[in-house]
């Protein structure tokens, strides 16, 4: 299996070097190691977390794309949708099938149509849109909910952050 997963990431790989989209770069660690990658995701315009340039490494598994990668930020993030140890939850990354928790449809969830694009383009729509109903970061929900101001000027430190300033 991992033999396919590998030339389904080549050819993944391939079309975001030939095609990137605006705002992200994406690839491989390591060129012996295609199941390791790293992407850098800019703040998308208009938003809080515009200007910013965040680093973030996406982990497959052998059975690629059977099963959706692991995607963690590797800088500090406040964002209703990711950990406080920077890892995504997003629907798209959440295994397929029915959510046993009966939130999500199995529409929403990881299938092998995806692509690591998809994946990158999501997760710029979650930072410009975060789904705070389903917080993995608790405390940043509450405070996108009651102190937008509050979240907005925690996000322009990130920003800054990021870009070393």
């Amino acid at each position: 299996m991992a033999g396919a997963a590998l030339k389904r990431l080549m050819a993944e790989y391939k079309q975001l070097t030939l095609n990137p989209p605006e705002g992200i770069v994406a690839g491989p660690i390591k060129e012996e190691n295609f199941f390791e990658w790293e992407a850098l995701i800019m703040g998308p315009e208009g938003t809080c977390f515009e200007g910013g340039v965040f680093p973030a490494e996406l982990i497959f598994p052998p059975d690629y794309p059977l099963n959706p990668p692991k995607m963690k930020f590797k800088c500090d993030m406040f964002h209703p949708n990711i950990y406080a140890d920077g890892r995504v939850c997003i629907s798209i990354l959440h295994a397929p099938g029915d959510d046993p928790m009966g939130y999500e449809s199995s529409a929403e969830r990881w299938s092998p149509v995806q692509s690591v694009e998809k994946i990158l383009l999501s997760v710029v729509s979650m930072l410009a849109e975060p789904n705070d109903e389903s917080g993995a970061n608790v405390d940043a929900s509450k405070m996108w909910r009651d102190d937008r101001e509050q979240f907005n000027k925690r996000a322009q430190i990130l920003v800054r952050k990021s870009l070393s300033l």
